[in-house]
C-alpha cells in the first residue's frame, strides 16, 4: 500500500475506534442485554469522558477534540475523515483558548471577557499531551499581568479580608503566598510558627480603600494615590512594613505640603515617625504661621501636637494670631468630645496648653481687645497681666513672658552696583519684571526696591508673583523712600511657597517721583547660603527692568 493511503488507513482507525469509545456509553444504554461486568465499564467509561451536564455540548467538544487529536497525529494531513482541515482544527483550538482568556467574578482586578468570549469553553481537564487546556493565562503572557488578575479576585483566593471597622467593613479575597513575597507582616502571619488558621481575618483599623491600594501594590508593583487616602495608605504600609509604598506615600505628602494642611501631616508624621516630612511640615508652619494656624486643619490636631506648635520658638507670626487659633482648637475640641463650648470646658480640654500662649508679649491693645474679653482667663490672671503692663513692680505670671524669634528674613540681591542718572530710572505706571528660579524649596516673603534719587519721597506699588501666567500673591501698598541707595523691603501678605527648579515672576508697578535709583552689573546667578538663584528676563516686563539692569534688586525669602 502507497504512503499517502496508508496513512489515510491510519487516520481512519483512529476515527473508528475514537468514535466507537466515545459513542459506547451511549449504546450500552440502548442495550437490552449486557453482560454481568458491562454496567462497571460504562460508569468508568462515563466518568471519564464526561464531565459536563448537557448532551449537545458535550457533542461539540467532542468534535473538536478529535479535530486536535487527529491534528496531532497526522500534521502533514490535509483533511480529516469528516471534511474538516487540518488549519480548521487550529483555528478551533485558538478559538477555544481565547474564549477561556475572561472569566473571574467580576471583582475588581478580576479576570477580563475577550472579544471569543460568546464560544463554548470547555472545562474538562484531558490527560493529553498534544491537548493544551483551555486558560486565561494565553493571553497574558508575563508573570506580572497574570499575578495583577489575582488582585482582588476570588479566583484560587485562600484568605479574605474582613477590613474597616464594624458596619462599614468590606470582605476582601487574597492569596497568602502573593502577600507573603511582599510582607515579612504577612509572611509571618501565614507561614510563621504562630500562622493564622482562621480562613478569614478580621482588620478594623484600616480604611478598605488603603488596604486596596496596598493590595495593589503587593500583586503589580502599582501606586494609585489620592489625597483622601494617603495618609490612611501609610497607615497600612506601615502596619504590614511595606517600605516602597510608605516612601510613595510620603513623597506624596511632601509634594502637597501646603499651610491648610501642614499641622495634621505634622501629627501624622509624628505618628508614623517620618522624620523628613516632619521637618518639611515645620518649614511650612514657621514660615506661614498665620495661615497654617487659621487653618481647618489645626482644629484637627491632637493635643500633644499642639503644644509642641505653641512651644515653637520661630512660628513666624503675631501672638494674638496664636492665642485666637488656640481658642478655636479648643471649641473643636469640646465638640469632640461631645461637650458644650463654655469657658469651663475649653479651659480643661486645653489643660497646661493654655499657659503656653505668650500673652504678655502681646501689645497691650491687643490683650484689652482680645484676651482680655475672652473670659477665657480668670479675673485675677487677667489682672495680672495688665499690672505686668504697667506696674513698676510686676506680678508674677503663669504664661511665657519672652516674645518668639520668629524667621530671620534673607536677601538675595542680584545687582553689583546702583547708579542715578538725571534722565533715569523713570515709571509713570510701567510694569518692572523679572524671572527667577532656586534650587530649594523656599517662601518668598517680599521684594526689595530702589526709591527715589531726589530726596525723601513716598511711592505706592504694587507686586506680583506669578507661576506660568497665574498670580500666586499680590499686594498694593506704600513705602517710603529717604534718598539714599538702600533699598526698601515691600511684603506680601504672606509668604508664599516657591518650588525647586520652576521659574516664577515677580513684578513691581510703582506711582510716585519719577527718578529713581536703578541696578547694574546684574548677575543671572546668585548664591544665597544654601539656596541658589537663577535669574531671566521676563516679557512682563515694560520699563526697562532686566538680567542687566533696573529696579527689583532683592528678592526677600525664608528658607
Amino acid at each position: 500500500m502507497p504512503t499517502a493511503d496508508c496513512s489515510l488507513f491510519h487516520h481512519g482507525r483512529i476515527m473508528r475506534c475514537l468514535t466507537y469509545l466515545l459513542l459506547l456509553p451511549e449504546t450500552l444504554k440502548k442495550s437490552k442485554k449486557l453482560p454481568g461486568r458491562l454496567p462497571a465499564c460504562y460508569e468508568i467509561l462515563t466518568l471519564s469522558l464526561s464531565s459536563t451536564k448537557k448532551k449537545q455540548q458535550k457533542e461539540e467538544k467532542t468534535t473538536k477534540m478529535a479535530a486536535e487529536l487527529f491534528s496531532a497525529a497526522g500534521p502533514n494531513s490535509t483533511n480529516l475523515a469528516n471534511g474538516t482541515t487540518v488549519a480548521d482544527a487550529e483555528k478551533a483550538k485558538e478559538a477555544v483558548c481565547l474564549a477561556n482568556s475572561g472569566g473571574g467574578n467580576g471583582n475588581t482586578g478580576g479576570l477580563r471577557s475577550g472579544s471569543a468570549a460568546s464560544t463554548p469553553t470547555s472545562q474538562q481537564n484531558i490527560n493529553n499531551n498534544n491537548v493544551d487546556p483551555p486558560s486565561w493565562q494565553c493571553s497574558h503572557p508575563t508573570l506580572r499581568e497574570r499575578n495583577a488578575l489575582m488582585f482582588n479576585n476570588e479566583l484560587m483566593a485562600d484568605i479574605h479580608f474582613i477590613v474597616g471597622p464594624l458596619g462599614a467593613s468590606q470582605k476582601i479575597p487574597a492569596h497568602k503566598y502573593v502577600l507573603a513575597v511582599g510582607s515579612s507582616v504577612f509572611c509571618a502571619m501565614f507561614y510563621g510558627d504562630l500562622a493564622e488558621e482562621e480562613l478569614e481575618i478580621h482588620i478594623p483599623d484600616v480604611e478598605p480603600a488603603a488596604f486596596l491600594i496596598l493590595l495593589k501594590y503587593l500583586y503589580s508593583d502599582e501606586i494609585d494615590l489620592e489625597a483622601d487616602t494617603v495618609l490612611a495608605t501609610l497607615y497600612a504600609a506601615k502596619k504590614y512594613i511595606v517600605p516602597a509604598l510608605a516612601k510613595a506615600c510620603v513623597t506624596f505628602l511632601e509634594t502637597s505640603l501646603e499651610a491648610k494642611n501642614a499641622c495634621v501631616l505634622l501629627s501624622q508624621s509624628r505618628l508614623f515617625e517620618e522624620p523628613e516630612l516632619t521637618q518639611r511640615c515645620w518649614e511650612v508652619i514657621d514660615a506661614q504661621a498665620e495661615l497654617a494656624l487659621r487653618s481647618e486643619g489645626f482644629c484637627e490636631i491632637d493635643l500633644q501636637t499642639l503644644e509642641i506648635i505653641l512651644q515653637r520658638e520661630t512660628l513666624n507670626t503675631d501672638e494674638v494670631v496664636v492665642f485666637d487659633a488656640v481658642m478655636n482648637w479648643a471649641a473643636a475640641e469640646c465638640r469632640r468630645q461631645g461637650l458644650g463650648a463654655t469657658t469651663t470646658n475649653k479651659r480643661d480640654v486645653l489643660g497646661k496648653a493654655l499657659f503656653l500662649v505668650r500673652i504678655p508679649t502681646m501689645s497691650v491693645e491687643e490683650f484689652a481687645n482680645g484676651a482680655a474679653q475672652s473670659d477665657i482667663l480668670t479675673l485675677e490672671e487677667t489682672h495680672n497681666v495688665f499690672l505686668w503692663y504697667t506696674a513698676a513692680k510686676k506680678p508674677m505670671l503663669d504664661f511665657p513672658l519672652t516674645p518668639r524669634k520668629g524667621l530671620s528674613p534673607q536677601k538675595c540681591h542680584r545687582f553689583q552696583s546702583s547708579a542715578y542718572r538725571s534722565n533715569q530710572w523713570r515709571y509713570r505706571g510701567r510694569c518692572d519684571s523679572i524671572q527667577f528660579a532656586v534650587d530649594k524649596r523656599i517662601f518668598i516673603a517680599g521684594l526689595g526696591l530702589y526709591g527715589s534719587s531726589g530726596g525723601k519721597a513716598e511711592y505706592a506699588v504694587k507686586i506680583e508673583l506669578k507661576r506660568q501666567g497665574a498670580t500666586l500673591a499680590q499686594n498694593r501698598t506704600k513705602f517710603v523712600s529717604d534718598g539714599s541707595s538702600s533699598t526698601f523691603p515691600v511684603w506680601f501678605e504672606h509668604p508664599v511657597q516657591v518650588e525647586q527648579d520652576t521659574f516664577y515672576t515677580v513684578s513691581a508697578v510703582l506711582d510716585g517721583n519719577e527718578l529713581s535709583y536703578f541696578g547694574q552689573e546684574g548677575m543671572t546667578e546668585v548664591q544665597c547660603g544654601k539656596v541658589t538663584f537663577q535669574f531671566q528676563c521676563s516679557s512682563d516686563s515694560t520699563n526697562g527692568t532686566g538680567v542687566q539692569g533696573g529696579q527689583i534688586p532683592e528678592l526677600v525669602f525664608y528658607a
